[in-house]
């Protein structure tokens, strides 16, 4: 065989052998060679994998009113910190909230570990109802301070089906019944009458003592932010975001509109009370809900610690010319003549002789508990919108009162 002949052999014994290997292009090869159409060749070809996107940023929420606590994310921790949370000379008290089922993160042995989500929780106080029913959360509510002051028709039935014990407040707080309940956490309140200390057996026996100080918020938003705390620890940020949202856009809107109003009326709040008048000091959160509504408060350069304590002598030259007189009595009053039986001199007030007295107790159930306490907390703009229809009532001639009645 020449040497033309065998270099050809060669040549088409290796192409054979490859196309062997690679049926593929041994399929494109006979059709290019004999001028076949390749779409009668059918074959699979494997697309590459798409390249994993990024990890969806873990829902936060963002605090922009309330001063009395800070959230801070970090990994799969959230960190708390509760502010001055009895009165000005404590300090600041820590939470390290941790996924059930992870380890503590380490350098946090100061701070109180609680595992979240929250499975369970023990309530002090019945604004902590309307922050857990904010969030659909009532059925985690195993134990209440009073069994009484509940307003959230959901929790009233656990009550009456019996999943709710009553525990007791302050210095009277059954430590043992609590302790056998063992709740994923216990929400006391961060007044001056119930200390830290008090909780010390039922935090020595691994249940959390969660402090909400919401009563110390200078703003009606603020007071009501308190809500995304609850929400951390349920991880529900994504919802209370939403809610909160909503909430926080009413309310603008509405303190929008009594910013032009050129007259405004003055008010009084409040009822004397064993030698003492308390009204809200101007940092607090009633005055700034005063303000909003379109009124003009007396004492709102006046500064003190909560309440603001007056004697009758002081308060009674401003009610004499005052034009409305809110917040009478809480509860201890229903009407003008009840308002009398505690003291003659009320008639004199400008207020009672117009008519224009309002207490905030109209949602006061068979039970002796006030929603304004519970739902109001967390429903501020319900609140506001109450405030201007009784001080401006042309602004909003359709809102029918939520929380306040007028007593005749």
């Amino acid at each position: 065989m020449a040497f033309g002949e065998k270099a050809r052999s060669s040549v088409h014994t290796k192409t054979a052998r490859f196309l062997q290997r690679k049926p593929r292009i041994a399929a494109w090869f006979v059709c290019l060679l004999f001028g076949l159409s390749t779409s009668s060749v059918s074959y699979t070809v494997t697309a590459k994998p798409a390249p994993k996107s990024a990890v969806p940023a873990r829902p936060q929420v963002a605090i922009r009113y309330a001063k009395g606590f800070t959230i801070r994310y970090s990994g799969p921790y959230k960190f708390v910190s509760i502010m001055s949370p009895f009165d000005k000379s404590v300090d600041t008290v820590r939470y390290v909230l941790v996924p059930r089922g992870t380890p503590a993160p380490k350098g946090y042995a100061a701070s109180q570990v609680i595992d979240i989500p929250l499975r369970s929780i023990v309530a002090m106080s019945s604004m902590h109802v309307g922050l857990a029913e904010f969030l659909g959360a009532e059925d985690l509510i195993v134990g209440l301070g009073n069994l009484k002051y509940v307003s959230s028709p959901k929790v009233i039935q656990r009550i009456d089906a019996g999943k709710v014990r009553e525990v007791g407040r302050d210095q009277t707080i059954n430590d043992e019944q609590v302790i056998t309940m063992q709740p994923d956490l216990l929400m006391a309140m961060g007044s001056p009458t119930a200390r830290l200390d008090h909780y010390r057996t039922i935090r020595g026996a691994g249940v959390p003592v969660l402090i909400n100080s919401e009563w110390v918020e200078t703003t009606p938003l603020g007071r009501a932010e308190w809500v995304k705390l609850l929400a951390a620890l349920l991880n529900k940020e994504t919802l209370v975001n939403q809610k909160f949202a909503k909430v926080e856009q009413e309310y603008n809107r509405l303190a929008t509109l009594t910013k032009p109003v050129a007259s405004k009326p003055t008010i009084i709040s409040g009822m004397n009370s064993k030698d003492a008048w308390f009204v809200p000091d101007g940092d607090s959160y009633m005055t700034r809900f005063f303000l909003d509504a379109g009124g003009k408060y007396p004492w709102v350069n006046r500064r003190a610690t909560g309440s603001l304590p007056l004697n009758f002598e002081a308060v009674y030259p401003v009610a004499l010319t005052a034009d409305y007189w809110l917040n009478v009595g809480m509860m201890s009053v229903d009407s003008k003549q009840s308002v009398l039986a505690k003291d003659a001199r009320y008639a004199d007030f400008k207020a009672f002789k117009t008519g224009r007295l309002y207490s905030y107790t109209k949602r006061v159930n068979s039970r002796g508990s006030n929603d304004f306490w519970e739902s109001g907390a967390v429903n501020p703009h319900l609140v506001l919108a109450d405030l201007i229809r009784i001080l401006h009532p042309d602004l909003l001639p359709k809102h029918q009162l939520v929380y306040y009645q007028q007593l005749k």
